[in-house]
C-alpha cells in the first residue's frame, strides 16, 4: 500500500475591516483587487504524467480479476485444471453464447470490383462457473473459454 504525503504551506491569513457598502457610480470603472502571491507555491504535475497515472491504474485495476478459494487464488489465464485444483468443482456450471464482432469480407459480384467488409455478429460459446464462497459472500462467477479462465466477477450476494 503506497501512502502519499502532500504537504500544505499556510497562508498569512489578515482579519478584514467592516466596511459598509456603497453602490459605484456609473462613471466611475470597477476596480478589481489584486490577486495575493502565494510565498510556497504548490507543486503540479503536467496533464500528460496524470493521464499515465491514471491510465495505469486502470490496468492493474482490470489485470486484478482473481477468484480466492481458501487462500489460493486463480486468476485469468489459469488453465480449467488449474481452477478446479484451486477452487474444486464449481456448484453450476452454465453454457452462454457471448456474442463477439466479426469482419467477414464479401467478394464482389462485379468482375474487378473490391470486396466489402461486413461486420457480424457471432455466438462463441463459453461456460461460466459458479463457486459458493460462504454466506454474506457474494458468488464466483468464472467464464471459462477455450479451456482457460477469460473473467472473474462478483455474482448476487448469498443471504
Amino acid at each position: 500500500m503506497t501512502v502519499c504525503a502532500i504537504e500544505t504551506y499556510p497562508r498569512a491569513i489578515q482579519p478584514m475591516k467592516a466596511k459598509q457598502f456603497t453602490p459605484p457610480r456609473k462613471s466611475t470603472p470597477l476596480k478589481s483587487a489584486p490577486i495575493p502571491q502565494q510565498t510556497h507555491p504548490m507543486p503540479t504535475l503536467p496533464a500528460s504524467t496524470l493521464f499515465l497515472l491514471a491510465t495505469l491504474t486502470c490496468l492493474t485495476t482490470a489485470s486484478a480479476q482473481s477468484l480466492s478459494c481458501g487462500g489460493r487464488l486463480s486468476s485469468v489465464g489459469d488453465s480449467r485444471f488449474s481452477l478446479v485444483q484451486k477452487c474444486g468443482e464449481p456448484v453450476s456450471r452454465e453454457f452462454v453464447c457471448v456474442p463477439r464482432p466479426q469482419v467477414v469480407w464479401i467478394p464482389s459480384q462485379y468482375p474487378g470490383g473490391q470486396p466489402q467488409q461486413v461486420v457480424t455478429q457471432q455466438c462463441v460459446p463459453m461456460e461460466d462457473w459458479t463457486y459458493y464462497r460462504g454466506e454474506g459472500n457474494f458468488l464466483g462467477i468464472v467464464r471459462v473459454f477455450n479451456g482457460a479462465v477469460e473473467s472473474v466477477r462478483d455474482g448476487d450476494r448469498v443471504r
